[in-house]
């Protein structure tokens, strides 16, 4: 029994998406700069917002003549909007900025970004300008943020913020412009140690990174990356969001533009999903807005990394038990519906190449003349590189592809020169056609002999007819319903080599020619 041995590898590639998302600007909007939600629990968020409460402080940034930024709380309703908005404490909130926060999962630590400022004091840069910083808390008891302090990768001149904290709480992403950075600013992280430690802050690298903006990161349960930059080619303009995986400290593959309606002419950014749903709030300041920024409810309808991902399936085709490469194999690629998608021919090293959906299931096959067909299934990934063997049976005691045609699988059937009648050999393998007719009641077969090119055309056809019809009658007498089997002679019109008339030939090529061949007419049959 022959097998095939198919080497698959699969390599990410570019893809096309399309509208993915529904968006609508939420109620709670206002003239002033709302933004940069995250969530408190299953239905509360908590965001940024300038605008002027009882509450809120008259102060405002010169800037933009807006309210210093406060951080609020509301509940979130089913369709997305914000109700009950008040201050959400008056522990973090001061007179300077607040904004962006993240929670472990507990809800019992927050990582929050504020001007430089704390004990009622700020500091500036070098410059003068007071940066943003991470600060962190604890909630007591009594539930009060208490035990606020700045981290100590923060410092004194440059950003520090946007805090994201992963799934495990190990992790912490934030945007900054510290030495290192490539741009403006960049996207990085910290390892958070057992003892509440940190590493030293690693960049993203150029898969994230630009020599522009990169800020607002949003890292999800899958470890995929969303964020905000200005300095890919494929943005629309202003802060586009994008989506990457991250693995490793770094990010892997191509970061993949949103597009619309997520993205717009001007800035979008701050992107988070609630937790183990398809639906999430970011903010923009795009036309049509109720105010500076403005919050935005969104539902996902095609995630974005599977949109675009796509994955190049790269094979080898191979002789299972010599591993001799098997060139001229037409492999075929079908979906998980079994909706063929392509067909190619192994070259002449017999390879094979795909490309394919990420994280998606397919059937392979694999056809060779003299071989029978096999299939096999596999699943792409979202992994690079990643290397899938699969092995195709290609022997079979009853059938056979032949150019295309499925055969009953027999030894060539020999008559003697220009004689028809059955040898003993042959009989032998007729018994073997017999016995697959009457193990498969309803299989009907057309008989088909062929000579090779010498002698002339008449006489050929003339013979071969003989010998399909002698074939028949010797099935026929075993008890096979004579309808069930059409005998024809091609003489010499098929040849399935070089060797017509007048070519010189050996005697081992010219055989490939006389055969007899018991094609399937109703495969359907075959269970």
């Amino acid at each position: 029994m022959k097998k095939i041995t198919l080497i698959i590898v699969l390599l990410f590639g570019a893809g096309v998406y399309s509208q993915n998302y529904n968006i609508k600007n939420i109620d709670a909007n206002t003239k002033y700069s709302d933004f940069g939600v995250t969530y408190y629990g299953e239905n509360t968020a908590i965001y940024a917002s300038s605008k002027k409460t009882k509450q809120s402080r008259n102060r405002k940034w010169y800037l933009n003549s807006q309210p210093f930024l406060d951080l609020y709380k509301a509940t979130v309703t089913n369709t997305g909007e914000f109700t009950g908005s008040e201050l959400f404490s008056k522990d973090l909130n001061t007179k300077m900025h607040e904004s962006n926060v993240t929670f472990t999962k507990d809800l019992k630590t927050v990582y929050f970004s504020r001007d430089n400022y704390n004990s009622k004091k700020y500091k500036t840069d070098d410059k003068g300008w007071v940066l943003i910083q991470l600060y962190k808390a604890d909630i007591d008891a009594e539930g009060n943020w208490k035990n606020i302090t700045k981290l100590q990768f923060n410092s004194d001149q440059f950003d520090t913020g946007h805090p994201s904290l992963n799934a495990n709480d190990n992790k912490l992403y934030f945007t900054s412009n510290r030495p290192g950075s490539m741009g403006l600013t960049d996207i990085w992280a910290v390892d958070i140690n057992k003892d509440g430690t940190y590493s030293e802050p690693y960049n993203l690298g150029p898969e994230v990174n630009t020599v522009k903006s990169e800020m607002f990161p949003h890292i999800d349960a899958d470890n995929v990356l969303y964020y905000s930059s200005d300095g890919k080619k494929d943005g629309n303009g202003g802060l586009d969001i994008y989506a990457i995986e991250v693995q490793d400290k770094k990010g892997i593959g191509e970061a993949v533009n949103l597009g619309f309606p997520i993205n717009s002419a001007k800035d979008d950014f701050s992107l988070v999903f609630q937790s183990g749903k398809k639906i999430g709030h970011f903010s923009s300041n795009r036309e049509g807005g109720k105010g500076d920024d403005d919050i935005y409810f969104f539902e996902e309808l095609v995630n974005p990394i599977a949109a675009k991902c796509k994955q190049f399936v790269q094979g080898t085709v191979r002789e299972k038990e010599s591993e001799a490469l098997l060139p001229g194999a037409l492999v075929t690629l079908y979906d998980a519906n079994g909706t063929k998608v392509e067909s190619t021919i192994a070259d002449k090293f017999a390879v094979f190449n795909f490309k394919v959906n990420c994280d998606s299931s397919y059937k392979v096959t694999a056809v060779k003349d003299y071989y029978d067909m096999d299939e096999k299934t596999f699943a792409s990934t979202n992994e690079a590189n990643l290397e899938l063997a699969l092995n195709l049976d290609l022997g079979s005691s009853e059938f056979v592809y032949v150019r295309g045609k499925l055969m009953i699988k027999i030894n060539p059937i020999y008559f003697d020169l220009d004689k028809s009648y059955i040898r003993p050999d042959a009989e032998l393998e007729l018994e073997r056609v017999v016995r697959i007719m009457q193990k498969y009641p309803e299989l009907k077969i057309n008989l088909g002999s062929h000579t090779d090119s010498r002698a002339s055309d008449a006489y050929n056809w003339s013979l071969s007819t003989r010998r399909a019809r002698s074939s028949k009658n010797w099935i026929v007498r075993q008890g096979i319903d004579p309808s069930r089997i059409k005998a024809e002679g091609f003489g010499e019109t098929e040849l399935v080599n070089k060797c017509s008339n007048g070519v010189n030939c050996s005697e081992d090529d010219h055989q490939l020619n006389r055969r007899t061949e018991f094609v399937i007419v109703n495969p359907e049959v075959i269970k």
